[in-house]
């Protein structure tokens, strides 16, 4: 089995064709390219992601076939569903093996059911590779789209929230102290602070800046620093909107570049165990586990919240200070105001007069 590294190359080098009729070589790359344009930068990644952990799948399934075909038979889709719908600990068949195989490359998490939603997302992605190249995708079946709807009844479960608990300002300030001294709690104590103050960032988008998208023209004479997104999850690479960073997270950013003489390149690095700074951009998942350490050097239980607290954090420390919600929406970049929204209503449930009357 190709490494993950060689499985990513060999996916470059065949990038999805984008098939539609009476399109000659030119207009087909034109529509490669409106594509790669009128794609967000996450969905992409997503994508890629996805067809990367398809085509291993495929390979290692039914290895006398193609990694993938165009159009998928129903007989791969059905057997994708079943494989992705059950716990897989006990399994010693072939999908058992094909679950080990895929954690040992680092492309499956568990032999734990997966989530409902991460089957979802990788059928839609495999949906989305038939529609760019102008097929019927197997998954419209309607054999195939019942199994689907019964595995997703059958592994029915409420929603688990993406932070167990919001990271409001007080814990945000207790788990910045427990970053300590050194090169790794600048840099630690610089990404929880810019996380949160810039609006309740997402891992993908702290991790994804650049020396250049920080703009500290104004800093020495107003203490404030300009943040330019590469992108988000709900805006294109150009098109979001700059924010800003003041205070003391304005001031842990500003700290952090000092140390690490960060003249260029990514802004976030990987710090090696003997503490010297490398030149490689740090992981989403990395900033997981700086979230779960601090926790643990704080005396926190590390499962008490997760990077996602940064956001919803954000927003709950707006509302119990009455911000506006279209005001901390500007920051938050939130597409959706009832997303949002749910967060103003826990606050106002909590400090609802009426939840005293007994008192």
């Amino acid at each position: 089995m190709k490494p993950r590294s060689k499985l990513l190359s060999a996916t470059r080098e065949s990038p999805l064709p984008y098939r539609a009729p009476r399109l000659d070589a030119e207009d087909r790359e034109a529509l490669n390219d409106l594509y790669a344009r009128g794609t967000p930068e996450n969905t992409r990644r997503a994508y890629e992601r996805d067809l990367i952990y398809l085509s291993a799948w495929k390979k290692m399934r039914f290895a006398d076939e193609p990694a993938l075909a165009w159009p998928e038979s129903e007989d791969v889709a059905l057997r994708f569903i079943l494989d992705h719908s059950r716990d897989l600990s006990n399994d010693a068949r072939k999908a058992g093996e094909v679950a080990r195989a895929l954690i040992a490359i680092g492309l499956r998490k568990s032999l734990a059911c997966p989530a409902p939603s991460t089957l979802d997302r990788r059928i839609a992605s495999w949906r989305a590779f038939h529609r760019m190249r102008n097929l019927a995708s197997p998954f419209e079946a309607p054999l195939v789209r019942q199994a689907r709807a019964k595995a997703r009844k059958a592994a029915a479960r409420p929603p688990a929230p993406k932070s167990a608990h919001p990271i409001t300002r007080d814990l945000l300030l207790q788990l910045a102290e427990a970053a300590g001294p050194g090169l790794r709690g600048i840099r630690d104590r610089a990404i929880l602070l810019l996380g949160w103050a810039s609006g309740g960032r997402r891992r993908s988008e702290i991790v994804s800046l650049n020396r250049r998208d920080i703009d500290l023209e104004t800093f020495d004479a107003t203490g404030v620093v300009w943040i330019q997104l590469p992108g988000t999850k709900t805006t294109d690479a150009g098109s979001t909107p700059k924010l800003v960073l003041k205070g003391r997270a304005a001031r842990a950013l500003v700290a952090w570049i000092d140390a690490a003489e960060i003249e260029k390149g990514p802004l976030f690095r990987r710090i090696t165990r003997t503490g010297a700074l490398g030149q490689k951009r740090l992981s989403d998942a990395s900033v997981n586990q700086i979230v779960k350490r601090l926790l643990e050097t704080a005396g926190i239980d590390r499962d008490f919240a997760s990077p996602h607290g940064l956001r919803s954090g954000f927003l709950t420390q707006a509302a119990l200070a009455g911000t506006p919600l279209p005001a901390a929406m500007r920051l938050s970049l939130h597409r959706s105001p009832a997303q949002a929204q749910k967060y103003y209503d826990d606050v106002d449930v909590a400090e609802n007069p009426a939840s005293e009357l007994l008192d």
